[in-house]
């Protein structure tokens, strides 16, 4: 998802004071995290006074929850376009979700990443309100997937040897983990690594004999 904005103070006339608050921070959160998100330079950023952001945010832990709903709408509305593509088959769909997040990584220069995994790293040991948030977002698109895998073992197209909920758990685990290895070493490789195994060898059914 691409979260490049107009930052100028014109912001705030176009748009709903709020809307920008959280696209700003959401922008900045996703750069520098939580703990390096000031609230001040989110505020200069749009040139907005501070009492325009208490006004819709009870304190910056309330603008994070925000923020990560934001984040949800717009990434689950975009994994549903994909996921449910009636064009492409099952295995096709869940390709084409590795496929874009890999370029868009990559057109990032291998840093940043998904704000959820990042805040998931960062934040589940230290805010029990930002956990549950972050695990709420997760279990959502975990279910998602898993829709998707389950109508692909129907068919006959993925492999029935486990159950969709399980596959979707483990999908998500190894791809959150090369993603984050890409970004230590600055490289799409353990992406790449990612979908040749999974695309190869654990999802797709064997060949009928």
């Amino acid at each position: 998802m691409d979260l490049a904005l107009d930052m100028s103070p014109k912001v705030v006339s176009r748009q709903d004071t709020r809307t920008a608050l959280l696209q700003a921070g959401m922008e900045i959160m996703l750069t520098k995290g939580y703990s390096n998100t000031g609230i001040q330079e989110v505020l200069s950023t749009l040139g907005v006074p501070k009492g325009s952001f208490y006004h819709y945010f009870e304190s910056k832990e309330h603008f994070a929850v925000s923020i990560i709903r934001q984040f949800d709408q717009e990434h689950t509305s975009n994994l549903l376009r994909i996921l449910r593509n009636p064009s492409q088959s099952s295995l096709q769909r869940l390709r084409t979700f590795c496929d874009t997040k890999r370029e868009s990584f990559l057109s990032q220069d291998c840093r940043h990443g998904c704000l959820i995994g990042n805040l998931s790293q960062e934040m589940a040991d230290q805010s029990e309100v930002l956990r549950q948030e972050l695990s709420i977002v997760m279990n959502k698109w975990i279910d998602l997937v898993a829709a998707c895998i389950e109508e692909g073992q129907k068919q006959g197209e993925l492999a029935p040897h486990c159950c969709p909920r399980d596959l979707s758990e483990a999908f998500h685990c190894g791809w959150n983990g090369a993603l984050t290895r890409a970004k230590t070493i600055k490289s799409v490789e353990p992406m790449d690594a990612f979908i040749r195994v999974w695309f190869e060898h654990i999802l797709p059914a064997a060949p009928s004999v």
